[in-house]
């Protein structure tokens, strides 16, 4: 290559590493990218976009088998799964295509390689033929993610214990699985495979699933899966696990007492841990906490010139922050004045079925804070969009500041929640009352009116129930 100085370079191709080198060019920065396995990072090559193809395949599924319901009539229902993981496969690779089209039309330079500070603003690149380029730039942005975590005797094994990639792409499909950890990786693939007629037991260490989420929310999530077919145990712990010819067994503990539980096969999804070995912060200030990196609300670390965005600048995990943290990381290099992070404005989903989404603060949180809080619901059983559509379990909870009428959170759960939930991310950035909502006009039928009764029940003036 023939340039080897920049003014600013990323580690990392990810969601927040490409739209950080895309943001540095067109400010007129000259950027470059190292990436050392492929474009899109593991979002969306091995998590956010593939999983949720083979949760549309799951989707599909769902409707062919309940479409009698609809009057049609559809017998001897069967799964290709791999068709399914082809159908998975080709719109990562569809999209991966795409960054490398928006990288090189922002004449972002890339560097195909695995990247790591030689000192003040010097790294070198070496490429998987062991080959080294050394490159200079006044900026350096660490994006290199993270990876799965691995417990103590649920080592993976590919064929037995299984990460997000072996669930992705399987070479068979079992007949029955264990899932330890009931996080958005872990009730996702549970649900995948509980779609296609494995019988699937999740694990859960807390006393509830999706314990990120409001009480209320996974006391309905939990009860909607195993109406579906989905075995959950909580307060549980896998303390010792059996490997066997085509089985494990795993020892749970629960609830003080040991039982047994057999299958074929053990998905581990219990965290993620940041990738920092190998970028020689050992030489630098750059400051861990918990395996993280630390940083600013600018994304800037203890060692001039050397930044961090994404899963190894810490929670929340999630693709959309990471690339929001890469635009407000460059734009501040850039001498732009952009606002930091508000983390309690960034929404989490899970594309199960049903679905859950959220933004700021619980109940219990909020309570927790020292809010006096108002309250609503409502439920889907109560819309017309959500009656005509078959899908008319689940409810929108809406949270808000007695004293101020300030929006501190919303939770839903059930069809196409994950959409839904930008309105309130929205009206949380712009602090949006709830007068402002009241008086908004949601378009009927839609989901989304719920949202609208949901503000009006936390003031004791809904219409619709």
């Amino acid at each position: 290559m023939s340039d080897t100085n920049f003014d600013l370079v990323v580690l990392g191709a990810g969601p927040g590493g490409y739209v950080a080198a895309i943001r540095a060019a067109q400010l007129g920065l000259k950027a470059a990218v190292v990436e050392r396995e492929h474009l899109g990072g593991i979002c969306l090559n091995w998590g956010c976009i593939p999983t949720k193809a083979l949760l549309r395949c799951a989707e599909v599924a769902s409707l062919a088998k309940n479409g009698a319901q609809f009057g049609v009539n559809i017998e001897g229902i069967s799964f290709d799964v791999a068709r399914m993981v082809k159908y998975s496969r080709d719109v990562s690779a569809r999209l991966s295509a795409g960054v490398g089209h928006l990288l090189k039309k922002n004449k972002v330079q890339v560097l195909m390689g695995s990247g790591k500070l030689l000192g003040k603003g010097a790294l070198e690149v070496t490429d998987a033929k062991g080959g080294v380029t050394k490159i200079s730039a006044k900026h350096i942005i660490l994006a290199t993610g993270a990876r799965a975590r691995v417990l103590p005797g649920l080592e993976p094994d590919g064929e037995l214990v299984w990460t997000y990639k072996e669930a992705m792409v399987p070479k068979r499909v079992p007949k029955s699985m264990i899932v330890v950890g009931s996080g958005a990786i872990g009730i996702e693939f549970a649900s995948f495979y509980n779609a296609i007629g494995v019988d699937v037991t999740v694990v859960e260490v807390m006393d509830r699933i999706l314990p990120v989420e409001d009480a209320e929310i996974s006391k309905e999530a939990e009860k909607q899966f195993k109406k579906h077919g989905l075995k959950i145990m909580t307060k549980a712990m896998v303390k010792k696990l059996d490997r066997a010819k085509g089985q494990v067994t795993a020892h749970i503990e629960q609830n003080g007492k040991m039982q047994e539980i057999k299958a074929e096969v053990l998905i581990s999804a219990v965290g993620i841990v940041a990738n920092t070995e190998g970028l020689g912060l050992e030489a630098t200030k750059v400051k861990l906490d918990r395996g993280h990196v630390v940083t600013d609300g600018y994304g800037r670390t203890d060692e001039p010139g050397v930044y961090a965005i994404g899963d190894i600048a810490g929670a929340p995990w999630l693709a959309h922050k990471a690339s929001h943290e890469g635009i407000i990381c460059v734009e501040k290099i850039a001498g732009l004045n952009p606002h930091t992070m508000d983390k309690t404005g960034i929404p989490g989903c899970t594309y199960a079925h049903p679905q859950v989404a959220s933004v700021g603060l619980t109940e219990a949180a909020a309570k927790e804070a020292g809010y006096k809080v108002k309250v609503g619901r409502f439920p889907f059983m109560a819309n017309g969009k959500a009656i005509a559509l078959g899908e008319d379990q689940g409810f929108i909870k809406t949270i808000f500041d007695e004293k101020t009428g300030e929006l501190l959170g919303a939770h839903m759960i059930g069809a196409e929640v994950t959409e839904l939930i930008q309105g309130y991310t929205i009206a949380k950035s712009l602090e949006t009352t709830e007068l402002d909502l009241m008086h908004t006009v949601f378009p009927h039928p839609t989901l989304s009116e719920m949202m609208h009764e949901s503000v009006l029940d936390a003031y004791g003036r809904a219409v619709h129930f």
